[in-house]
């Protein structure tokens, strides 16, 4: 193999991967983030995960992205793992779709497609029809790839027999076919390789399917990369995927030569019997393995179970992987970490009440140690979220996306109040000053009120609950609001008669003032799924976001 051969076959590797890259960023700029909500959303059974899994791959054209997702809704809690099993299964049967579309005939018809296109992503009017128009170059863009591949192949015609003597040694094919999808990432790319080898007539059908079962393999390194530095439960998730195609490979491997008979009755095209190789395998496999996925779940809780880990220990959700994989799953990370954020500044709110009732010094040095944490949160989320926002995301998302960091802003300021309200408890500690009963017990009722807002807005942004947001925007938001005027007014009595002193009197005003303005982000914590429950409106209904 020459130079030149061997630049042509990593250009039509290159196109190919391009066209599917095209397709699938196509496709989710129109679904948005439905096909997000769709795994989260309907996976209650591991069959509906199956079919979900699916029908997500299909249309995203990437079973890495569905795999990914996932792996982050089960590192976040949105999944079980018995849950997430189903949808892998689903994926990797999702992914067979691009081999059989291979394996036409289309090559007279790729140039047309990329004219047509290019057509509409140039000069579309709308941006939905600039999307189709890249679906359907990214479309032409593989089969273009496909061709290259073949064409580059041709040459080794004279290096035939080296291939042909691959036929006996099953086992080295598979490992060939894992380590060339683990190198690429792409299963995709390396069986339309292995399709456009087999074309060529350098690999018989039965070296070529024992290549599939290696691609199958090396297709779950992608997860194994995307669980790395993540939850135990991620893990396991990850796990799970190599177990599956593992055990899969096992049982077909030893059945490999009557498997090959059966599928060369299939199809008199080469192309087309690698394509049912690829799709029968993944559909069996799910088959004969999604009655026992409940089993497969323990088996793998066996072998890697869940540690008891820190509550806090940076970025939980954050996983850089989704920045390339899906922006929509990027997004429910992002909103994942403000619930987790959330939960910090409930605890450093639940800190300053320990403080205050029980007179507990070591409240102040864990507030402090929670706070750091959440301050680097903050810049965690500001970073993923520019990288994110690099990604030239679509402006229904671009929106969602700057909601989410206006939040998580608004959670961290909610600490910096908490904070100033611990400095106030050590400011009276220091003083020997003490607030009277009647103060003490108006400064309870007004914190649980505030941190029941605070709770009611993360319930609020966790479930996407619209009448729960309203419900703290509107209706608590008032009840702080009055409160705070009639806890003033109460203070400035005590003050007048003289049941609290001044100096006690200015820390009670700075604690009230505080609280209320908890109240106000909490609000603004709140107001983020009244936001994006509108610009899902207007995106549906076309007023504002023109898809």
């Amino acid at each position: 193999m020459n130079l030149s051969t061997l630049f042509q076959i990593m250009g039509g590797v290159g196109l190919f991967l391009y066209g599917i890259k095209l397709m699938g960023d196509a496709l989710q700029d129109l679904t948005g983030d439905r096909m997000r909500t769709l795994i989260a959303s309907l996976t209650s059974t591991p069959l509906k995960g199956a079919l979900v899994g699916t029908l997500v791959t299909m249309v995203i054209q990437s079973s890495a992205a569905t795999t990914i997702m996932s792996v982050s809704f089960v590192q976040a809690g949105m999944m079980t793992l018995k849950q997430a099993l189903g949808v892998i299964m689903g994926a990797n049967i999702g992914t067979t779709v691009t081999a059989q579309l291979v394996a036409f005939n289309m090559k007279e018809l790729a140039l047309p497609l990329l004219g047509i296109g290019m057509l509409l992503a140039v000069f579309g009017h709308s941006k939905k029809r600039r999307y189709v128009g890249n679906g359907i170059f990214g479309f032409g863009l593989l089969f273009i790839g496909m061709n290259t591949m073949e064409h580059a192949l041709g040459f080794l015609a004279a290096n035939k027999q080296f291939f042909l003597s691959f036929a006996s040694r099953p086992l080295l094919c598979v490992a060939a076919g894992t380590l060339l999808t683990m190198a690429v990432q792409s299963s995709s790319a390396t069986v339309g390789l292995t399709i456009a080898m087999a074309v060529q007539g350098l690999l018989p059908l039965q070296s070529a399917i024992a290549i599939l079962l290696g691609d199958n393999l090396g297709t779950t390194i992608t997860a194994v990369i995307a669980a790395l530095g993540s939850s135990r439960s991620a893990k396991q998730a990850a796990a799970g995927h190599v177990l599956f195609n593992l055990l899969g490979v096992a049982i077909f491997l030893p059945l490999l030569v009557p498997y090959s008979a059966l599928i060369s009755h299939t199809s008199g095209n080469i192309a087309r019997q690698l394509a049912n190789a690829h799709t029968l395998f993944n559909v069996v496999n799910t088959m004969f393995q999604l009655p026992f996925v409940s089993l497969l779940a323990r088996l793998i809780q066996k072998l890697l179970p869940v540690r008891d880990e820190k509550v806090y220990t940076g970025a939980r959700y954050l996983n850089e992987s989704l920045l390339n994989t899906s922006p929509a799953a990027a997004l429910t990370a992002v909103r994942n970490e403000l619930l987790n954020m959330g939960g910090m500044a409930l605890e450093m709110l639940d800190l300053v009440k320990q403080a205050f009732a029980a007179k507990d010094p070591s409240a102040a040095a864990k507030l402090n140690q929670v706070e750091d944490g959440l301050n680097d949160l903050t810049r965690r989320v500001a970073s993923f979220a520019a990288k994110l926002w690099q990604r030239h995301i679509s402006d229904h998302l671009s929106s969602l996306l700057e909601s989410l960091v206006n939040g998580s802003s608004d959670i961290e300021r909610i600490g910096d109040h908490a904070q100033n309200m611990m400095e106030l408890y050590e400011y009276l500690q220091d003083h020997n000053l003490e607030f009277s009963p009647s103060a003490v017990q108006e400064f309870s009722a007004m914190m649980a009120l505030v941190r029941e807002m605070v709770q009611k807005a993360l319930e609020a942004l966790r479930a996407e609950n619209v009448e729960l947001a309203r419900e703290v925007s509107v209706t608590m938001e008032d009840r702080v609001d009055a409160m705070e005027k009639q806890l003033r007014h109460m203070h400035m009595q005590r003050l007048n008669d003289g049941t609290c002193t001044p100096s006690s009197g200015v820390l009670f005003i700075d604690l009230v003032s505080n609280m209320e303005r908890i109240g106000d982000h909490a609000t603004n914590v709140a107001e983020i799924i009244l936001e994006t429950s509108g610009l899902q409106a207007r995106r549906e209904t076309g007023k504002k976001f023109e898809l």
